[in-house]
């Protein structure tokens, strides 16, 4: 039997896409202005993932699972503080949201958490 999380509690809400800083697919995001977001810079907070990005717009996930690269030290399984890596990933930091981290795989360098 293999555990799935994909798809629990999935939330998606189209904002406005960052002209000069655009979100890009796969990556976290965090806002930028009146329902606009922003690709991360490292040590930002974020608060979902695009899923999808083009010129004007970006579909983002906002809860639920979601699988997303990290850097540096791998992240614990629980409740971990987690901030934007800079680089499209995340990193365990200080400074970052706390979000429920439910896997981690380590070989390919992925976090599976709950926004």
């Amino acid at each position: 039997m293999k555990v799935s999380f994909q798809g629990i509690g999935e939330s998606v809400v189209t904002f406005y896409n960052s002209r000069t800083n655009g979100a890009i697919s796969g990556e976290p995001v965090k806002m930028s202005g009146n329902g606009e977001v922003a690709h991360c810079a490292d040590g930002d907070r974020f608060f979902g993932v695009a899923l999808a990005s083009d010129g004007g717009f970006a579909a983002v996930q906002t809860d639920g699972y979601a699988e997303i690269n990290y850097s540096g030290i791998a992240p614990a399984v629980g409740f971990t503080k987690l901030a934007a890596d800079g680089t499209g990933g995340v990193k365990t930091s200080e400074t970052g949201g706390e979000f429920l981290v439910v896997e981690v795989d380590a070989t390919n360098k992925t976090v599976g958490l709950m926004l």
